[in-house]
């Protein structure tokens, strides 16, 4: 039961403009939609407007080595090409993930493949990691004025064979290591074929032990330490976890995600999409988000830093997943139905309580 002094962070915020803007953008096709949004917000004085409307005041924590202005971050996906962290930042966040991006540009999965189910506040993708390059986004990086924290989330080629994937991160890795706050593998997507092969066994030993190698040696080369975060799916089971959580604490990874969207569909079995292909994210995802992220947790008992995402809809939500054991947390589909006042209640309900 919310106590009083919560009460306000336990539902979606109410937000009339942007209901406004979300009615008129939910008439449209969603990926053309998602492309226009993040083109209006970029125009002019509009990022300022945002800002001074919805940024509340930081509030410093601790992560990663490093200090965060909040604990709420944007999930990569949104802004896959680095060309929006400007205005994506003026929401408050206190740090935004771009990605993922690979080696050579790539036109992704044939369209469609974006689907809303809006009576659930869910979303189906299988975009397939569209996106126009590491050199594109790293051009984009070094233009930002966003002083937030900066992850870059990395992913392979679709054509690049799963038993060569390991390129095509430390190529990447290679590219944008002096540029990002932190730096996330991504192994976990569902739309790119055999990714989630990564996940386990002689495959996930070998891709963390390059990693790392590569980590030791730019550390190096750049005279900084960028941390290493890796995304994992929320269909793991426990004994997928079990082997996972050994093999990031044996490599001494520093963060891990938790997680991806799902293949499951159990609560959306009744909707026009269910059947689409693709990950689902948003609302229904929360309790197996919650879940995992507490599986994980337990496993690796504060020897590596976790992030939450997944079904994050009011500030109450966030909360539970610093409850789970997160540090920080990340939104992306409950940011595209309730809107940047969703950052701000966020972000407000996750700042520490001091006992009177």
């Amino acid at each position: 039961m919310p106590t009083v002094e919560n009460m306000h962070f336990s539902l979606p915020p109410n937000d009339r403009l942007f209901a406004i803007s979300r009615a008129i953008l939910f008439e449209m096709d969603p990926e053309k939609a998602h492309d226009l949004a993040l083109k209006l917000m970029s125009l002019g004085p509009v990022p300022k407007l945002i800002a001074k409307k919805y940024q509340t005041a930081a509030h410093d924590v601790s992560c990663l080595g490093q200090v965060f202005p909040n604990r709420v971050g944007l999930a990569a996906g949104l802004d896959k090409n680095g060309d929006y962290i400007d205005a994506l930042g003026a929401m408050g966040f206190g740090h935004v993930e771009i990605g993922t991006v690979t080696p050579r540009p790539q036109a992704g999965n044939p369209k469609p493949r974006m689907f809303r189910l809006t009576q659930h506040g869910a979303l189906i993708n299988r975009m397939g990691f569209n996106n126009y390059g590491v050199d594109h986004l790293v051009e984009k990086v070094q233009k930002r004025s966003f002083t937030g924290k900066l992850g870059i989330n990395i992913g392979k080629n679709a054509v690049t064979p799963i038993d060569d994937a390991q390129n095509d991160y430390l190529f990447c890795l290679e590219r944008v290591y002096a540029h990002a706050d932190y730096v996330t593998i991504n192994i976990s997507s569902p739309n790119t074929q055999g990714l989630r092969d990564l996940q386990h066994g002689e495959r996930l030993a070998n891709l963390l032990s390059a990693v790392k190698e590569a980590q030791s040696r730019l550390s190096t080369q750049h005279g900084k330490y960028v941390p290493i975060a890796v995304k994992i799916a929320p269909d793991m089971s426990n004994t997928e976890l079990d082997e996972f959580c050994a093999q990031v604490l044996a490599h001494e990874i520093d963060a891990i995600i938790t997680g991806n969207t799902t293949n499951g569909r159990e609560p959306v079995s009744t909707h026009l999409y269910a059947t689409e292909a693709g990950g689902m994210s948003g609302a229904p995802l929360k309790p197996l988000a919650d879940d995992r992220l507490k599986a994980v947790a337990e496993r690796i008992s504060g020897k590596a830093a976790l992030i939450g995402v997944g079904g994050i809809t009011c500030g109450d939500d966030a909360q539970a997943k610093l409850d789970a054991g997160a540090t920080l947390v990340q939104l992306y589909s409950g940011l595209i139905y309730h809107g940047p006042a969703l950052v701000r209640d966020c972000i407000k309900r996750t700042i520490p309580r001091v006992a009177s």
